[in-house]
């Protein structure tokens, strides 16, 4: 492990972490809020924490897969540890636990919160929230390959370290380049979000901050009952769109921009990501119209189609409690918070992709059981699936177990209550933000131990990353210097 290598790169990432935090200052100096001084004390700190590692790391241009999976896991904690100094120094979050949790849920993009009275708090700090979301959402890693190709070869091991799901795909010959033009399409979809909402009725602010905490799958609202505090069918519809979208591979929207728009049905992962949302809708809908949980069809719709899209994307967005709603929608909404987005989304979860790899390769071998000595192949997308990508999927999904059922039993054996457990485990580590029990869409996680949100934290990480890139750390031979 080349660690003077590692150091340079995470003293870059903390340097622009700390140069972001100017944005929030501007926010609250605007606003006449009062903290513009604690974020520029924490991009002080941030700044000098950086240059200290930058100067005393080393050439970083050769690193190999090792060092860009403890970039990407160190930088992850050292980028949300300093995200959360300025609400620490404010004291608008007395303890540096929940500081440091509020800050790592946002860039993990679980939007996990342990605030109450949301609407109380300066717009520096909202402000602050949402941005950690959204340079979370497309990875600060990511950012930092668009603006500074300084890391030069070892730039690819970063970016398969960072970019969500088990492929990671260029669009342009150079990593920097393609990093720009997802950026570039991260920014457009943000801006579109934007000005919707602000015509549906939102004020600008709250519209941007909802609009990146949207296209970030990451779900910190600017109100204690999120979305649904406005009351408004057209921001619902708004916002279910983008969260949609959000949680399509990004290569997509790409290809749609330069003409092909055909490239969304004639990706298999696509069409399997639409199917699952229309059957999942239509199980949750059709209870909730029995029960007559909402007075009105499209009331009853609107908020199925919402909270259907909020949880299988992972933003965690809510218009209505949905603990109250028939138990058929919590078993389902357990499943859809480990599904997830689609692989290059801005999402958690396992992703649609796996599953569906999963899904073709179980019927092959079904079909093997009858036809022995047929040749059969795996094909996505029109390409022959190699064996090995199957073995790392089946490895992922074992990890994700197993880091599943681990988190639950030591949340249990601290005494929670199961269902809280189950919830909590799947929000943080699917990286939703709302779970269930005494973590549910009306509840926060102030309320934990500061042992558990440590947990939780590792967690949100974990999922973040996809179990490998942080798992990987765990094993002796990624530090030996050969």
């Amino acid at each position: 492990m080349k660690l003077r290598a590692v150091m340079r790169v995470l003293g870059f990432l903390l340097g622009v972490t700390a140069a972001s935090m100017l944005l929030p200052a501007m926010v609250s100096a605007i606003y006449g809020d009062g903290d513009a001084t604690s974020f520029l004390l924490a991009a002080v700190v941030g700044l000098g924490a950086g240059a200290g590692l930058w100067f005393g790391g080393a050439d970083a241009r050769n690193i190999r897969a090792r060092e860009g999976f403890a970039v990407v896991t160190l930088g992850w904690l050292a980028v949300g540890l300093l995200g959360g100094l300025p609400a620490w120094i404010s004291g608008q979050i007395p303890g540096f636990t929940d500081a440091a949790f509020e800050s790592i849920s946002g860039f993990t993009t679980t939007g996990a919160t342990i605030l109450t009275d949301i609407e109380g708090r300066s717009h520096g700090l909202l402000f602050w929230r949402a941005l950690t979301h959204w340079l979370g959402g497309m990875g600060i890693v990511v950012l930092a390959l668009a603006i500074l190709p300084l890391l030069g070869v070892g730039g690819m091991q970063l970016f398969r370290a960072e970019v969500p799901g088990p492929v990671a795909e260029r669009l342009t010959p150079r990593i920097s380049q393609t990093a720009k033009l997802l950026w570039g399409v991260y920014v457009l979809l943000t801006g579109l979000e934007t000005i919707a909402l602000t015509i549906a009725g939102m004020s600008f602010f709250e519209a941007i901050c909802h609009a990146m905490a949207t296209l970030a799958t990451g779900g910190f609202s600017t109100r204690d009952a999120s979305v649904g505090a406005f009351a408004s069918p057209a921001i619902d519809w708004i916002i279910i769109v983008f969260m949609f979208l959000a949680g399509t591979n990004f290569t997509l929207h790409y290809l749609a921009l330069t003409g092909k728009v055909r490239a969304y049905w004639g990706d298999d992962e696509f069409r399997f990501y639409v199917t699952v949302l229309l059957l999942a809708t239509a199980v949750v809908v059709v209870p909730l119209l029995v029960v007559g949980f909402f007075p009105t069809l499209l009331e009853t719709v609107r908020h199925g189609v919402f909270q259907i899209v909020a949880i299988m994307t992972t933003t965690g967005f809510g218009t209505s409690d949905y603990l109250l709603w028939p138990p058929v929608a919590h078993a389902l909404l357990l499943v859809l918070m480990a599904v997830g987005g689609c692989a290059g989304s801005t999402g958690g979860g396992i992703k649609v992709m796996r599953l569906l790899m999963l899904t073709k390769a179980a019927k092959l071998e079904l079909q093997k059981l009858v036809h022995p000595r047929a040749v059969a192949t795996l094909w996505y997308n029109g390409r022959a699936v190699p064996t090995n990508l199957i073995h790392n999927i089946l490895g992922f999904m074992l990890l994700f177990v197993l880091v599943y059922i681990g988190g639950v039993l030591v949340l249990t054996l601290g005494g929670r209550d199961l269902l809280t457990a189950v919830g909590a485990t799947a929000a943080t580590l699917g990286n939703i933000g709302p779970g269930l029990g005494e973590v549910g869409p009306t509840c926060n996680y102030a309320h934990l131990l500061s042992w558990e949100k440590w947990v939780l934290v590792f967690l949100m990480i974990t999922g973040r990353l996809e179990i490998y890139t942080v798992l990987v750390l765990l094993l002796p031979e990624a530090w030996r210097r050969s």
